[in-house]
């Protein structure tokens, strides 16, 4: 699939090869004079990201950008990109790269009018209402891998550099109003991470598909997310210049993250913290503990897995399902186990807690309590 084509569910997007050129006429039409562009470290020397500068300079709207910006972005870093967005006299974020790039670009965007901590707006019941609606800015998204979503979303992860937990941070206005998804910025990611954030958007999919609570338009959209990663990301991986194949990955994960508002579940639970703690790579975390999430899950799941067998032409209802993904897993070269992954001594207990605090859990099929968050972590490792 290598349409051009304008969406405008969830939001305004562009979707198409060669679209990064419209980023100053999104920003004209979104009223940005004076764009910050926000990206992580890793980006922020490489073509595609000059490429998008050069088109913001080109354009009389200069080349401001910020890149100080951690896998996991922390309050630290929010803090030295809202300096530099109020220093500069910016008006809008552009939000370019992974999640952490476009996390992190939207909460700037979010706290630079702000007068309350960031952790006031915790997804935790209402809390988004203590913002000043008013003085968010607008933001522009620029995804450069295709697993987050986070594009789509209206919310960003934050980890807390001094209690090491990871924070969901919500507000309706820091859903991008204008996405540009262009898949040629995707073809140079390297396997690892065309694998990891691959997994995070067939994460997101699967939990919110398995998730009890009554959404069917997010049950339709994750189930055919669901069959753009299975029929996809394989060749993405395996070639990385495929652009068709980079082009339904994109749409997949966009549509993960807008699955999700059904709800996700035990993988992100237990990958929240662990990213937070270990700093592992959150796609390929999910990746690791998914199959264990599945047996865990499968009293509550059994008959809708098999449903998603069926449509995904995997035989085998459950166990066929079961089977594929830890064949993908393997395939894409997926640790197996935690430990392989690189955690180490971890701190059983302090996990536990923190899984269990977590937001995603109210979304798992079956009960997440003490005693079973930490046999399931057990078997991870």
């Amino acid at each position: 699939m290598t349409a051009t084509v304008n969406w405008s569910y969830p939001t305004a997007i562009r979707f198409g090869a060669g679209r990064i050129c419209e980023l100053a006429e999104a920003c004209g039409a979104s009223g940005i004079k004076r764009p910050l562009l926000v990206t992580d470290r890793g980006l922020s020397n490489l073509p595609i990201t000059q490429q998008a500068l050069d088109v913001l300079d080109s354009a009389g709207l200069g080349r401001a950008m910020f890149h100080d910006v951690d896998p996991n972005p922390n309050e630290v870093n929010l803090a030295a990109g809202v300096a530099a967005y109020r220093e500069g006299g910016h008006d809008g974020v552009v939000a370019f790269g992974g999640g952490s790039g476009l996390d992190l670009g939207k909460l700037v965007a979010f706290m630079a009018g702000q007068r309350r901590p960031v952790w006031d707006f915790e997804d935790v019941g209402d809390w988004w209402t203590r913002a000043d609606a008013d003085a968010i800015a607008p933001i522009i998204a620029v995804p450069t891998t295709a697993g987050t979503g986070s594009e789509v979303g209206r919310a960003s992860v934050l980890t807390n550099s001094e209690t090491h937990e990871k924070k969901i941070i919500f507000h309706p206005k820091i859903l991008p109003g204008v996405v540009i998804a262009d898949p040629r910025l995707t073809v140079d990611m390297p396997r690892a991470i065309t694998a990891g954030t691959g997994m995070d958007a067939f994460a997101h999919c699967l939990e919110a598909f398995c998730s009890p609570h009554y959404h069917p338009m997010s049950q339709g959209i994750a189930l055919e997310g669901m069959r753009l990663v299975k029929e996809n990301l394989p060749s993405a991986y395996s070639d990385g210049t495929d652009l068709s194949a980079r082009a339904e990955m994109m749409s997949a994960a966009m549509m993960g993250a807008t699955a999700f508002q059904k709800g996700l579940g035990a993988i992100h639970a237990l990958s929240h913290p662990i990213g937070a703690v270990f700093n592992t790579h959150h796609g390929t975390t999910n990746a690791v503990v998914m199959q264990p999430v599945l047996r865990f899950n499968r009293p509550a799941i059994e008959d809708r897995l098999a449903m998603a067998a069926a449509y995904l032409n995997i035989k085998g209802g459950f166990d066929g399902f079961y089977d594929f993904v830890g064949d993908l897993t393997e395939r894409l070269g997926i640790p197996a186990t935690l430990t392989q992954l690189g955690v180490t001594d971890p701190d059983i207990d302090a996990l536990v807690v923190s899984a269990l605090a977590d937001p995603s859990t109210g979304g798992n099929p079956v009960k997440m309590t003490t005693e079973n968050t930490r046999a399931l972590l057990l078997e991870c490792l």
